[in-house]
């Protein structure tokens, strides 16, 4: 299932599954000149275990049970960061468009931005 998503309807361009919003793009910018190359997974899991996770580039393994949703463009950082999900998320999700976002507070984990008092959220919507 580790293959793209879905191609859009009318265009056959891939859709836009996974945005930042500007605080998580600084952060990110952030994370990379501090630990280099990042990517992020999310798992199905409850409660952190549900929250997007970032890691050091290859320092979660991924495998058949997880979809590549978009590999991230952000503005400052010199390559794409992966954007991964367990399928078994996919699957309840996939037809939702995913916003990382930061809040306040300490998420529990080894996602990469714990130490900074801060945490990735997931904002989600559906496809339109």
């Amino acid at each position: 299932m580790g293959g793209p998503p879905d191609a859009g309807p009318d265009t056959g361009a891939a859709v836009e599954r996974v945005a930042v919003t500007p605080a998580a793009a600084d952060l990110i910018r952030s994370l990379r000149e501090a630990h280099g190359p990042l990517m992020f997974h999310q798992s199905g899991g409850c409660c952190d275990g549900s929250a997007p996770m970032c890691y050091p580039a290859g320092e979660f393994r991924t495998g058949a049970s997880d979809v590549l949703l978009q590999s991230l463009q952000v503005d400052g950082v010199p390559e794409p960061v992966p954007f991964w999900m367990s399928a078994s998320q996919y699957e309840r999700w996939r037809h939702t468009h995913l916003t990382v976002d930061v809040v306040p507070g300490r998420g529990s984990g080894f996602s990469l931005e714990a130490p900074e008092g801060v945490r990735f959220l997931i904002r989600s919507r559906l496809l339109t």
